[in-house]
């Protein structure tokens, strides 16, 4: 992709209503753009990495064995009068009539519409396990929407919804969605603690936090900071073994760690001292086992091997993938800017064109451009007229894995500078061996 023919509105000024690192530079690097409180449009850049994103929940929910389906934003009253819900939800819900004046709402999650198309097709436990998910724009009327989209109205949500014949069966939906999450958060760089949480308007008994460390966290977090060096499962996991689930599980719950609504004084006193942290921590997904909660009052039975009807047990797990590329960027940034993990990076590498209109210049930009597309290389080739300073700016801002600067001077040695952003480490290298270098 070439710059001069991109859509990348940089901002030279930090807004005065960004308060910290991710929303700054998401409105700084041309990530979104506010269209009203808590509202925001993604531009070309951060819809890349929101995709990318996307992929890896995609993928590993995939392979967890839940099913993608989508749900419509727009869902009716009745729907949550028959849970209980739609009087008890709050201010958050965004209550609208149609023409015809039936009680619709914006969806702020999806418990009673799952439930409802559940309902309407499965009726023998041999059709269970069952795990449905979509990833679906939400609103929720925050009263104070805030930190750009860590805390906005409108978000993407990946939420799925598991439905077995019996608790056994949904506990072991819930460990493989722990798995899941566990191996997602990791493929994106990032190190999550599950904290046991709160169940809040959902539900339930059971429930974990994914938490990542950053100091700009909306709540206290407090674990044993042995949770830090377990093992991420494999890419090879049987998430059919009901026994080696529940080790992985066990193995991540055994360590101290909760929320602030969880705290536990006491338990955490235990906690050697050299291994206790308390901290800020950011939300990036949640799970929640909550049983009969939505299939009792709402009818959702199955026939059981004793040929007795009988409520399925379910689960909701949501990970919230637009507040995910906000907590990346305050995990993965700088004093220039962003330092995007290779995973979700809107393109592996940024080519530097140093004199535009140079002969040589150009042609090595152009062999390199090339070579690398045709390798599957996702490039944002800085092809402006512009001076060499502004684009050294622009791609530490944006914060690409690689950038490759090719000048006359390096040239002129048959050379092309490679520098990876993350440490500053820079290296010459002829063109040939640059290519290279970036396709392994």
């Amino acid at each position: 992709m070439r710059l001069s023919r991109y859509f990348l509105p940089i901002l030279r000024e930090t807004p005065k209503e960004a308060e910290i690192a991710s929303h700054r530079l998401m409105l700084r690097a041309g990530l979104v753009r506010q269209e009203s409180a808590g509202i925001y449009a993604w531009l070309p850049l951060g819809l890349r990495v929101l995709d990318k994103v996307c992929a890896i929940i995609r993928e590993e929910q995939n392979r967890s064995g839940a099913v993608e389906l989508l749900m419509p934003t727009i869902q009716s009253a009745d729907l949550w009068r028959e849970s209980g819900r739609y009087d008890a939800y709050g201010k958050e819900m965004l209550r609208i009539t149609d023409r015809h004046d039936r009680e619709m709402l914006f969806g702020p999650t999806n418990e009673e519409m799952i439930t409802e198309i559940f309902r309407g097709y499965v009726r023998s436990y041999k059709d269970l396990p069952l795990n449905l998910y979509h990833i679906q724009w939400k609103f929720r009327d925050e009263i104070r929407p805030r930190f750009g989209t860590m805390r906005s109205r409108e978000f993407l949500m990946k939420d799925a919804y598991s439905f077995d014949v019996d608790e056994a069966g949904a506990r072991h939906a819930y460990n493989r969605m722990f798995a899941a999450y566990l191996r997602s958060f990791a493929r994106m760089g990032l190190t999550s603690i599950p904290m046991r949480a709160d169940t809040g308007p959902i539900g339930g008994d059971l429930s974990h936090e994914f938490i990542i460390l950053a100091q700009t966290g909306e709540s206290e977090v407090h674990c044993d900071k042995s949770v830090l060096d377990l093992p991420i499962p494999h890419a090879d996991t049987d998430f059919d073994d009901v026994a080696g689930l529940q080790k992985i599980v066990d193995a991540w719950t055994a360590p101290y760690a909760a929320t602030s609504e969880m705290h536990d004084e006491a338990a955490f006193a235990a906690v050697p001292a050299d291994r206790k942290v308390s901290a800020r921590g950011i939300e990036v997904g949640h799970i929640f086992y909550f049983g009969t909660k939505y299939s009792e009052p709402m009818g959702a039975k199955v026939t059981g091997p004793d040929g007795q009807d009988r409520p399925v047990h379910m689960g909701s797990y949501g990970i919230g993938p637009s507040r995910l590329v906000a907590a990346l960027i305050e995990a993965f940034h700088d004093e220039q800017g962003i330092v995007w993990p290779e995973a979700v990076a809107p393109f592996k590498v940024a080519l530097l064109n140093l004199k535009v209109g140079d002969a040589g210049t150009d042609a090595a930009c152009e062999t390199i451009h090339r070579a690398l597309a045709a390798r599957g290389i996702d490039v944002l080739y800085d092809d402006r007229d512009d001076r060499p300073g502004a684009k050294f700016a622009t791609a530490d801002l944006i914060g690409l894995p690689w950038q490759v600067l090719v000048g006359p001077k390096g040239l002129a040695e048959g050379k092309v500078e490679l520098k990876r952003r993350a440490t500053g480490e820079r290296e010459l290298l002829s063109v040939e061996d640059a290519v290279l270098r970036l396709s392994a």
